[in-house]
């Protein structure tokens, strides 16, 4: 039986989780997902990676959009990534942002294995100087159906500032770990799983969700799925 690496589900119950695993995600998984999964599992920072429930999630989002033109900022290995590519039509683009290529050359053997890598176009280096040049023509606005972005939390909201305008009315912008470990229901001063990698964001992460809150641009659902995602459907 497979067990999901870095579990960081917020449910309570680790039985009940491992059901839902064993239940519905990773029967319906693509092979090709599964073996970077297994391949991501020794990465010493396996716990960035994105859960086979939140993969299966992004996955039937994107189907029932429609979506064709993406956007991901913050790739790793590339599990999201591949959920996206197998998602989209043939003629479907995901542009991908990374400061990191090797991780990202972890899974491209797989990528390319599961005939999507040319659904890619991996950009490495800081997103925000990317999005800077993307924003600065206003031919790119607009034009982008779902951007996900599971990146470094202290940019989120220089990056919601950016993408508010890069994605269409309609279009969907989904933020990953909004719900930070549960960090962001505790006390600042409580004791913190994983407290060196964690609570240094931890305020960076609230500050976010108060402003995704107020953001009268978006509709909003904050889903506990995994360590929490938002979903931001552009209105105006």
């Amino acid at each position: 039986m497979d067990q999901e690496f870095g579990h960081k589900s917020l449910l309570c119950s680790d039985t009940l989780y491992q059901y839902i695993l064993d239940t519905s995600v990773y029967p319906r998984e693509p092979e090709c997902l599964k073996e970077l999964r297994h391949r991501t599992e020794n990465h010493p920072k396996n716990y960035m990676a994105v859960s086979a429930d939140e993969g299966q999630f992004l996955s039937i989002l994107l189907k029932l959009m429609n979506a064709k033109n993406t956007m991901e900022i913050g790739v790793f290995t590339g599990y999201s990534l591949l959920a996206t590519a197998l998602a989209l039509p043939e003629d479907g683009k995901i542009l991908a942002l990374d400061i990191n290529r090797e991780n990202y050359e972890i899974g491209l053997p797989v990528i390319e294995k599961a005939g999507v890598a040319h659904k890619i176009d991996f950009k490495e280096g800081p997103a925000l100087p990317i999005l800077d040049q993307l924003f600065s023509d206003e031919k790119n606005h607009g034009t982008f159906d779902f951007i996900f972005v599971d990146a470094d939390k202290d940019n989120y909201i220089n990056y919601h500032k950016r993408l508010i305008e890069l994605v269409r009315v309609g279009g969907v912008i989904g933020y990953d770990n909004t719900l930070w470990y549960g960090s962001v229901a505790m006390p600042p001063e409580a004791p913190l799983p994983m407290d060196d990698l964690i609570r240094p964001y931890r305020d960076f992460v609230v500050e976010l969700n108060k402003a995704l809150a107020a953001d009268k641009r978006i509709e909003i659902c904050q889903l506990p799925v995994s360590d929490g995602i938002t979903i931001c459907r552009r209105v105006i």
